[in-house]
């Protein structure tokens, strides 16, 4: 890396002296104007609209546009004579918790390195913000302007986080803002059980710029003159939801399906896709059995085989009826 800056940390009386390094880099796949017949490069002059001669970066200067044609011209003598007192310092103002700051303000992003005999008070500011589990604010001045900026630790090292002034964020004036919208207590719910079934640790390494990744296919297939290959298409977003609860409740499922785990059961309320397996078990148990067969005629074998059993029966019963009726002539 190549320091960008070089200056102080102003640490009340303590003056620590750092290099400053970019902490970030753009992995964008950046191409050149070219000419479609013979790849000749496209340049472009710098012409003055006025009297249209070509014009050296020596001869260029600021113009501050009034309206109506009217232009005021500034030269680096009136961009030195202004008051940067921190051209050369970071100034720390005050220590406030992290989570005080809005991360919209945060623009960009700087490591910070001792320089010479500054390690030591340098180390003694990295563990003091650490210990104090807060950021410093400071304000510093890069490319002739003036910045507000916090300094934090990250990985044993200063990160100073340049940021945007207040005036310099845009407030939201949309129209759905002053509508009276109500969200039923059902559907916050399901949202939030959204929420928590799709929650994890995160980890940056996991995530991938896949266009670039297929953009530096198709230049590597290009440079070996061999064939491109479609990267695969992703899955098409799904269609705007009619029912709202109806999609919360499947994104639930289906999130909780991603990480292998089982509906719920119990008492949790059933989603579309468990509603209507059930809705065909219950349509099943429903579903009449089917009609018995009539009971075939018997044969004539099978008729004189029941008559002789219902004889063989009837013998015993004869008897005993024989029986107490002599007993009660015996009697009489």
């Amino acid at each position: 890396m190549r320091a960008i800056w070089k200056g102080a940390v102003s640490f009340g009386l303590v003056s620590i002296g750092v290099k400053v390094y970019s902490a970030t880099e753009e992995k964008d796949i950046r191409f050149h104007q070219v000419h479609r017949e013979d790849g000749g490069r496209i340049r472009y002059k710098r012409t003055c609209s006025v009297c249209g001669e070509e014009v050296t970066y020596d001869d260029i200067a600021k113009g501050y546009d009034l309206g109506g044609g009217e232009m005021v011209i500034l030269t680096d003598e009136d961009f030195a004579e202004l008051p940067l007192s921190t051209s050369h310092a970071i100034d720390v103002l005050e220590f406030v918790p992290a989570e005080q700051v809005d991360p919209i303000l945060y623009n960009k992003a700087y490591f910070l390195e001792p320089e010479g005999t500054a390690t030591k008070p340098y180390v003694l500011l990295r563990d003091a913000l650490t210990d104090s589990e807060r950021v410093a604010i400071v304000k510093v001045a890069l490319r002739q302007r003036e910045q507000l900026a916090t300094l934090r630790v990250r990985e044993g090292v200063l990160l100073l986080n340049t940021m945007l002034w207040p005036d310099e964020i845009r407030q939201p004036d949309f129209g759905f803002l002053d509508e009276d919208l109500k969200v039923r207590p059902p559907e916050l719910a399901m949202a939030s059980s959204l929420i928590d079934s799709m929650a994890g640790e995160f980890e940056p390494d996991a995530f991938t710029d896949d266009y670039r990744a297929a953009l530096q296919e198709v230049i590597d297939a290009k440079v070996e003159g061999r064939e491109v290959v479609q990267p695969e298409e992703e899955e098409a977003a799904p269609a705007a939801a009619v029912d709202l609860m109806a999609a919360l409740k499947a994104s639930v499922e289906r999130a909780r399906a991603a990480r292998g785990e089982t509906p719920s059961g119990g008492g949790a309320e059933p989603t579309p896709i468990s509603s209507a397996r059930s809705a065909k078990k219950t349509a099943a148990k429903k579903t009449p059995a089917k009609k018995a067969e009539p009971a075939k005629k018997a044969t004539p074998a099978k008729k004189t085989a029941a008559k002789k059993t219902a004889a063989k029966k009837a013998e015993p019963a004869k008897k005993t009826a024989a029986k107490k009726t002599a007993a009660k002539k015996k009697t009489a």
